[in-house]
């Protein structure tokens, strides 16, 4: 993946609401190369077939943004994770490029297919005229601990960066086993906290979330000179409380 995302990590933040964010407007030349970027992204499955629409209007996302960033796909094992995979490459692209994001999954759209691919979700965005507008500390924002999230003593310094990935209304549904040369992820699903997202949903984004989420691995595992085999596993049963979702093997 692109050297220069891993430190947009720590200035990435999730604009609610667009205000005060100035007059600067994406261009088209910005519009033409969002494109471009997303189709130069590494997916995590290259058997997927995915694109996405940049479009101003026919959304139900109102936050003030200046255009949204669909996000369609072939349903196949694994096509939320990848979606997740692709869109947090393109999200800290975007911030790299001080374009402010906003991952929306409530949002609706006029065409739910586009060239046979079904939609997953979106993306709202807009222009930001100033970085110190984007996050300033990442470590003062609100995570689970360590220790929730990760078990083992190896990695922690990976471990307390990659705990930062955004989910859908922060369920952070991640649980890490770290061994010397080795990590288990797992898609972990437990009732609760859920916000506005329905109950009959939240698999659903938590499955993009841990697309999110393994981006972050990769991004700090590459950052740190570590090369690594993934190996990708299906969930059988979405409603377990444990999904092994891949596994690396570290060198």
């Amino acid at each position: 993946m692109d050297n220069n995302l891993y430190d947009m990590i720590f200035k990435r933040k999730s604009f609610h609401l667009f205000r005060n964010i100035g007059n600067e407007k994406i261009s088209e030349e910005e519009l033409k190369d969002i494109d471009n970027q997303y189709n130069k992204l590494q997916p995590l499955d290259p058997n997927i077939k995915t694109k996405i629409r940049i479009v101003k209007e026919g959304s139900s996302c109102k936050r003030g943004q200046e255009y949204c960033i669909l996000f369609y796909s072939e349903k196949k094992d694994n096509y939320l994770q990848n979606i997740g995979y692709l869109g947090e490459q393109l999200d800290l692209y975007l911030v790299l490029k001080n374009i402010g994001t906003l991952w929306f999954g409530i949002g609706k759209v006029e065409e739910e297919q586009y060239d046979g691919l079904d939609f997953v979700i979106m993306f709202a965005i807009a222009k930001i005229d100033s970085t110190e507008k984007f996050r300033k500390d990442m470590f003062k924002s609100k995570r689970k601990e360590l220790n929730e999230i990760w078990n083992g003593d190896y990695y922690k310094d990976i471990a307390n960066i990659v705990r930062f990935a955004p989910s859908a209304c922060n369920t952070q549904p991640w649980i890490v086993e770290a061994f010397e040369n080795e990590l288990n992820v797992y898609r972990y699903r437990k009732e609760g906290k859920r916000g506005i997202m329905p109950k009959d949903r939240v698999i659903y984004y938590n499955q993009i979330d841990i697309g999110i989420f393994l981006c972050f691995i990769e991004l700090c595992l590459e950052h740190n000179g570590l090369t690594y085999k993934r190996e990708l596993f299906i969930e059988e049963d979405h409603e377990q409380e444990n999904n092994l979702t891949a596994r690396y093997e570290i060198n």
